[in-house]
């Protein structure tokens, strides 16, 4: 019972920055067996939100929710929010992504189920170009806008985006002059 109670708490505070949700790994990590796991939600303690990821039925939902599940669901250490999510969390652009984009390393293979909502793109991300947004991993504005610039984004969105990321403080001049010009660029 103590080892139980102990494994809770172990979990909660895991889970406590990531909106209430906690991986297996990082219950293994945090030194809690998988049997324990699976007794917490069996007991209800935990629910199973994802193939592998928890979340404590007690703890506040909030909007947010929807984007650490899906950072989690990939289970890879480096993986964040990008592309047109970026953008849409960030609020410089008008941007409304029917889907949650996700980056995870190159060398990442998932082989998930159910990833219905979620577009994974693959990519090796500098320390750098990664932030933090609501507690959850996401791209820097400049690396969103390099990203949908890249795959296709309509470039009205693009401007606005440069527009209101360098009013708002989110872009420097240097990266909005740079990312104007490749945007313009993909034009000729």
């Amino acid at each position: 019972m103590v080892e139980d109670r102990l494994a809770r708490n172990l979990l909660w505070e895991v889970a406590e920055t990531q909106h209430g949700f906690v991986t297996a790994q990082q219950a293994a990590e945090a030194g809690v067996s998988n049997q324990a796991l699976l007794m917490l939600a069996r007991r209800g303690t935990v629910k199973r939100a994802a193939f592998g990821v928890y979340r404590f039925p007690n703890f506040p939902v909030s909007q947010y929710d929807q984007f650490a599940l899906a950072v989690l669901w990939t289970r890879a250490d480096e993986a964040c929010l990008s592309h047109e999510t970026a953008l849409a969390a960030y609020e410089i652009s008008d941007i409304n992504p029917h889907v949650i984009h996700v980056t995870v390393a190159k060398h990442r293979r998932l082989r998930r189920a159910n990833s219905n909502g979620y577009v994974i793109h693959h990519e090796d991300l500098s320390p750098n170009q990664i932030g933090w947004w609501q507690e959850i991993p996401i791209v820097t504005p400049a690396t969103a806008i390099a990203q949908c610039s890249a795959d296709g984004t309509p470039t009205y969105l693009l401007r606005q985006a440069l527009e209101r990321g360098h009013r708002d403080g989110y872009l420097t001049t240097n990266d909005h002059d740079t990312l104007t010009q490749a945007l313009e660029a993909r034009h000729v």
